[in-house]
């Protein structure tokens, strides 16, 4: 009262000093988000011009390299194997600096076209010279690619969120220092998307990537920078994580092959998350390639003492080359819809052929389709990766801008709890199936119902075993998202990705195989797609898939946990199976 007193005289007129409280109040509101959104502004310049200048660097050493080495031919180089590539450097037959420089050069050329890379690893240049004569590593000589969010010293693992700029890494993630004790050069960190939850690959600071086979479609995600590169030809070899189908689905996108391990299979400390402390579904790392027998040589070189060592968390169990390689026939369980999200006809066919290649080869298919896959998808799969109501995806976001490939998702999140309620009964009778995804995104109530959520996680994963037991089967094919999606449809059709995200919730190892493209009568189905449910969401996907004709259909094959190995078993006999075919 004295303040005002002195302020406005002995009858202050308190209307004035509302208005002058509110208005300062606005005014310093507004210099602090002025101020904030600089420092993003200036955070995201530096990181781009700190790609640009890594990006000179490396254009300039290739140039460097190509003046010395003109008889070098580099499309010999980026046409062999991995498997073959690695034996040749073994044995010196192959230079690591030819092979070093030929990658370098084609992941430079593929970037300038499809925008994957988020920076080049200069500190490869130095391993490459330090490589010496120790070729005891299985990947000696290998250039590998590794996904931004995967931790190398002094660089930073973003996620695409402004406010993790500017913070490198103090050590190497563990993957990343084996696959160096192996041999291998990680040289590039590949393009995400933004905070990792979606399946785009586009973030403010790197911008978006492109399908290697169709610039009009998206790679996928959240490895989608990985997908890109190796699709198109700049990567024999990357490491990205998954925990809805964040390498299947780029990989079906994008042409290749990829497997998600067993979660805990392959050490994760040292890579970023977008919802750290999430436990319902489980990330994992793993391998990405242009075929089945590179991701096992993967697997073979990761599991090893130097991870066991390193990560003790991670169980001591190397890589049984024996369940790989077994050429016994299999029961193998199918089913070609989830009874969430239909298939499109492409990716329905190219199942149909797989399923029928692998009855010929005298293998036993028996039909297995998932539990209560609507309710799974919903109460779950969302609820449990959003079991916090996505606060801490929404926190990750402050401060900077909202990418446009997930705008549409965020403001679905941002709904108040009482009102996604109340739309959630509103659209039950109409659109069930997202009254119920919607009415999960509200999360978890307390501490006892996520116990709660978590009991029920591992009463479907013990219940969905006991089936595969009464099926008697040994691993299961099914139908994988695809095929790559027209722009911006991902963050609208976020649980489109049942197909994936089970085989997380289920912890169960899941791989991705190529096998055919989309047909002029693949297209001319769609036009008759109905999906499941014929809501709103069925016909989104139409939309998102159409054009699609001459991208890549793939196949998606799984085994129970720790059997990462017949996993694999089961996608090297597709492939071969689809190779002698098309022979």
């Amino acid at each position: 009262m004295e303040f005002a007193e002195q302020l406005f005289g002995a009858e202050p007129n308190w209307a004035a000093v509302i208005t002058t409280t509110v208005c300062g109040t606005g005014a310093l509101l507004f210099l602090f988000k002025w101020v904030r959104q600089s420092e993003a502004r200036a955070r995201i310049q530096t990181a781009r011009d700190r790609r640009a200048a890594s990006l000179q660097r490396a254009e300039q050493a290739v140039r460097r390299y190509r003046q010395s080495h003109a008889s070098t031919d580099a499309s010999v180089i980026l046409a062999l194997p991995l498997r073959e590539l690695a034996e040749r450097l073994k044995d010196s037959s192959l230079d690591p600096e030819d092979v070093f420089y030929s990658y370098l050069d084609k992941a430079l050329e593929v970037n300038k076209r499809l925008n994957c890379c988020t920076e080049i690893l200069l500190e490869s240049f130095e391993q490459l010279k330090t490589l010496g004569s120790n070729k005891d590593g299985l990947l000696y000589g290998v250039p590998v690619s590794i996904k931004e969010n995967i931790g190398y010293k002094d660089h930073d693992s973003s996620c695409g969120l402004n406010w993790k700029l500017d913070q490198p890494a103090s050590e190497d993630s563990v993957i990343v220092e084996v696959l160096k004790r192996q041999g291998a050069i990680p040289f590039v960190k590949t393009n995400i998307p933004q905070a990792l939850l979606n399946y785009d690959c586009s973030n403010p600071i790197y911008g978006q990537t492109l399908n290697p086979h169709n610039l009009n479609k998206t790679c996928g995600g959240s490895s989608g920078g990985e997908g890109a590169l190796i699709g198109g030809g700049g990567s024999v070899l990357g490491i990205g994580t998954d925990i809805a189908g964040s390498i299947r689905i780029p990989s079906s996108f994008c042409g290749i092959c990829g497997i998600k391990p067993t979660a805990a299979r392959l050490s994760v400390r040292g890579v970023a998350g977008g919802c750290p402390g999430q436990k319902s579904v489980q990330s994992t790392a793993g391998p990405m390639a242009r075929d089945v027998d590179s991701l096992a040589l993967c697997m073979q070189a990761l599991l090893s003492d130097h991870m066991f060592s390193l990560d003790p968390t991670v169980p001591p169990v190397p890589f049984n080359l024996q369940m790989y390689q077994s050429s016994k026939p299999l029961r193998i369980g199918y089913y070609e819809n989830d009874g969430c999200q239909q298939a499109s006809p492409s990716m329905a066919r190219g199942f149909r052929e797989v399923k029928t290649l692998l009855e010929k080869a005298g293998h036993t298919l028996v039909p297995c389709a998932p539990l209560n896959p609507r309710q799974t998808l919903s109460e779950l799969c969302v609820r449990g990766i959003l079991a916090d109501g996505a606060a801490t995806l929404l926190n990750n976001l402050k401060g900077g801008p909202v990418d446009p490939c997930l705008s549409s998702q965020i403001l679905t999140y941002q709904i108040p709890n009482p009102g996604k309620k109340l739309l959630s009964l509103l659209l039950k009778p109409l659109f069930p199936r997202i009254a119920e995804v919607l009415h999960a995104t509200t999360g978890v109530r307390s501490v006892q119902e996520l116990w709660a959520q978590h009991c029920d996680v591992e009463n479907y994963r013990q219940d969905t075993i006991a089936e595969w037991r009464r099926s008697n089967i040994d691993v299961l094919l099914c139908p994988v998202l695809g095929p790559a999606y027209n722009f911006f449809y991902c963050g609208r059709l976020t649980c489109a990705v049942s197909s994936t995200a089970i085989y997380n919730l289920l912890n169960f190892p899941a791989g991705v195989v190529p096998v055919s493209t989309v047909t002029a009568e693949d297209e001319e189905a769609l036009k008759h797609y109905k999906g499941n449910f014929g809501d709103p969401w069925d016909k989104l996907f139409t939309e998102a898939v159409s054009g699609a004709e001459g991208l890549p259909v793939a196949v998606q094959c799984v085994a129970l946990p720790w059997q990462d190995e017949l996993c694999l078993c089961l996608m090297r006999e597709v492939e071969q199976l689809v190779k002698q075919s098309r022979r």
